[in-house]
């Protein structure tokens, strides 16, 4: 009886965390290199962005608080293809703003996420995102 509780609520709290996370494929207007996303996280909330390019192209991200009603506290990272979480850009170490050289083929994922109090205390975070690759 226990055992069946637990795995009750494992499943329940995974499909919770599954219900938090959205995701949006980008893809730029004809003869655009680049485009601008906007969106709002709460609390444990996280945004995946799949964008497809290739190695050696440059990626250009910049991430801007548009309104919130905590601290503001948003982040991104730029996770390569294939990959289960592990970044190749971590925004809460290297700030939000990002240039880097792709280094392989495929669909890179920029997440948006919360940090601190924000997310504990379940706070909202609008913002914008500029994405370019060239």
């Amino acid at each position: 009886m226990k055992a069946r509780l637990f795995l009750s609520i494992l499943i329940t709290g995974i499909a919770c965390a599954a219900w938090a996370q959205r995701a949006a494929e980008v893809k730029f207007e004809r003869g655009n290199y680049g485009t601008m996303v906007s969106g709002t996280i709460t609390g444990d909330e996280y945004f995946d962005y799949t964008l497809g390019a290739q190695s050696g192209q440059e990626m250009f991200a910049d991430l801007k608080v548009s309104d919130t009603n905590g601290n503001g506290v948003i982040y991104f990272n730029i996770l390569p293809p294939g990959s289960d979480g592990e970044a190749i850009y971590i925004g809460s170490i290297n700030g939000n703003t990002a240039r880097i050289e792709l280094p392989e083929d495929g669909d890179y994922t920029i997440r948006v996420y919360l940090m601190g109090n924000d997310r504990d205390a379940g706070k909202t975070v609008g913002y914008n995102l500029d994405l370019s690759i060239q």
